[in-house]
């Protein structure tokens, strides 16, 4: 069900079995988009660790990145968005990260609603509960905004799934 509204609300969907597979379908995206001579924002250190040894061009600095490669706290089954926080996106907004974003996440991370995935958050951070919690929910932009998505960010957004059940 997750992968249906996902898709609904215009997001990419990559199915991966392993690794290797999530390595290969980042560069397929890289080459899909023309993004071989670009910078790719990578906040998370654990994520560097895990793409060290793909063909991306690292950066920290926002303004010098084409796309975003982060994770997502959950994936919301109901409405198909992406439950994020200062993990992922620290102190930022998500107006000023880049338009494109490739998130990497796991089949284990599906939890049927935001309630599900907030308290998520809160059991697997009891010391220090993560700020800036938000969802990502509309993946094009459109020119019709309708009540429902005043205020959000449309991001183009590319979802690598990994099998891990």
């Amino acid at each position: 069900r997750f992968t249906i509204n996902f898709k609904a609300n215009g997001g990419k969907f990559l199915y991966c079995e392993d690794l290797n597979e999530v390595y290969e379908n980042l560069d397929l995206i890289i080459e899909e988009n023309k993004w071989q001579q670009k910078k790719v924002l990578l906040l998370d250190e654990q994520l560097t660790d895990k793409f060290k040894n793909s063909s991306i061009n690292a950066s920290r600095l926002i303004s010098e990145s084409e796309f975003f490669l982060t994770t997502c706290e959950n994936l919301i089954a109901n409405d198909g968005s992406l439950l994020i926080s200062s993990k992922q996106i620290f102190e930022k907004k998500l107006p000023e990260l880049p338009f494109n974003f490739v998130v990497f996440a796991t089949t284990s991370q599906i939890v049927e609603n935001i309630g599900e995935g907030l308290r998520g958050i809160k059991s697997k951070n009891r010391q220090k509960i993560p700020t800036n919690i938000t969802t990502i929910k509309h993946f094009k932009s459109s020119e019709e905004k309708d009540f429902l998505s005043y205020g959000s960010s449309a991001k183009n957004l590319y979802l690598l799934l990994l099998e891990d059940l």
